[in-house]
């Protein structure tokens, strides 16, 4: 069961206003289009990324002894907030949070770790209110919030026809993504995924080292994948890029990062609205256009637009994995 938890996007511009509709201020999201550390030193000072891929569920994923790379350090889950995912759906959001209330609380994030984040009252609340409790506990409580619930299923896609509450059984055995973060807290570069026991620790980790580490590891992970598989998603938590702009009155790039804002507001709200009764308008317009043209327009303009329709069809299962539906907490 998701237990009310939708299906978002791995997105920038949904993961920022994500953010900043929970109260966080100073930081956005950015995409990254390759694993090349420069790409990601760049953007400095970065708190950390959440990584997109396809959960294989044909082999054991959830490790016992020990992790495929790296190793469980089982005291840091009493450190950091690290929370097991014990439902559907809820996982981008879940990996965002393990990078974002790891660096609110200033006797972990210091200066090397990129400094503090001002997450806002409620998110603050909500830490002090689990931080003590158990992984699995914490997974219960992040579940449960309202907050981070509604807040999370405000940029689901809106869908007059599919309930995305609930799997549907022919998925059960199509293909499944999963998000997971990396970060640098405390000196140590830490893999925080929510289907395992434990964080896992990857080494020591400055924060000038953080972007060639954690590209080694991701690139150490995908090696793991088959050639073909190219359905990664790669996105830096990063501070907000208008607060550098304005540091160094760098009118150009302040312009442009307000422009990409207005961008992703615009997008936001598209996924938001439910335009079935705005189509069903334009589609009985365009019915009476072609009937009252006679002949063999109407039929004409059906077989076009089922053709289009087979072929957009085909593309995207081709490219399928960029919308992703979350896998459940196993076990």
């Amino acid at each position: 069961m998701s237990g009310g938890w939708n299906t978002i996007e791995s997105d920038a511009g949904v993961f920022t206003d994500l953010l900043t509709n929970l109260g966080v201020k100073g930081v956005q999201f950015e995409e990254l289009l390759s694993l090349e550390p420069d790409a990601l030193a760049q953007l400095h000072p970065v708190y950390g990324v959440i990584f997109l891929f396809k959960y294989p569920t044909n082999e054991p994923y959830r490790g016992t002894d020990k992790p495929l790379d790296g190793a469980f350090d089982y005291d840091a889950s009493e450190r950091l907030f690290f929370a097991h995912q014990t439902i559907q759906n809820a996982c981008g959001t879940q990996a965002l949070l393990s990078v974002l209330l790891n660096k609110a609380d200033p006797s972990v994030s210091q200066e090397g770790d990129a400094g503090y984040i001002d997450i806002g009252d409620k998110l603050r609340d909500f830490r002090e209110f689990t931080i003590a409790l158990p992984a699995e506990i914490r997974g219960e409580a992040l579940s449960n919030s309202e907050l981070i619930r509604d807040t999370h299923n405000s940029f689901a896609r809106s869908s007059p026809f599919i309930d995305e509450t609930q799997r549907r059984p022919d998925e059960e055995d199509g293909d499944a993504f999963h998000f997971i973060a990396y970060s640098p807290i405390g000196g140590t570069l830490y893999e925080l995924d929510g289907l395992q026991p434990a964080p896992i620790s990857h080494g020591a980790c400055t924060q000038e080292d953080f972007p060639q580490r954690v590209m080694n590891v991701l690139q150490r992970r995908i090696a793991r994948y088959d050639a073909s598989e190219i359905r990664f998603n790669l996105l830096a938590m990063i501070r907000d890029l208008r607060i550098r702009a304005r540091e160094f009155a760098d009118e150009d790039l302040l312009a442009s990062e307000e422009r990409k804002r207005e961008a992703w507001r615009f997008e936001n709200a598209l996924r938001r609205h439910n335009f079935v009764g705005f189509a069903g308008e334009i589609l009985k317009g365009v019915v009476s256009q072609k009937l009252a043209s006679g002949g063999s327009a109407y039929e004409d303009w059906v077989n076009q637009g089922k053709k289009k329709m087979e072929k957009r069809a085909a593309e995207q299962r081709a490219r399928k994995g960029g919308e992703a539906e979350d896998v459940e907490m196993q076990g």
